[in-house]
């Protein structure tokens, strides 16, 4: 389901509001893939958490989790879409290689 819909509802929703949208619409939703966190440990000295905390910014990518786990998303969303299109493609060139298959048997036959 490539569509997004947008429902606005005022400057920020009650959570009555929430949840009466998700009862009414839960099995139209789509949810993206759990995202993996790490728990952290405390460090024993400040340098060691200094070079902990640039250590995890450097390795844990740019924006929130929240950002992330969209991104991640997007790009399952963009592997399947290709692989949709290319099964399309190779559907529609089949298509055609039997049409003009058949094309060629009536042309021999002298229809």
């Amino acid at each position: 389901m490539d569509t997004f819909v947008q429902l606005t509802v005022g400057a920020e929703p009650n959570d009555y509001e929430v949840y009466a949208f998700v009862l009414a619409h839960y099995f139209e939703l789509e949810f993206s893939p759990a995202v993996h966190t790490e728990l952290r440990r405390r460090a024993d000295s400040p340098k060691r958490r200094q070079r902990e905390a640039k250590r995890q910014a450097q390795g844990s990518g740019v924006g929130t989790k929240a950002q992330q786990a969209l991104q991640m998303q997007r790009e399952q969303r963009k592997t399947e879409r290709a692989q949709k299109d290319r099964r399309q493609r190779m559907e529609e060139e089949r298509r055609r290689f039997i049409q003009s298959q058949q094309k060629r048997k009536q042309k021999h036959k002298g229809r």
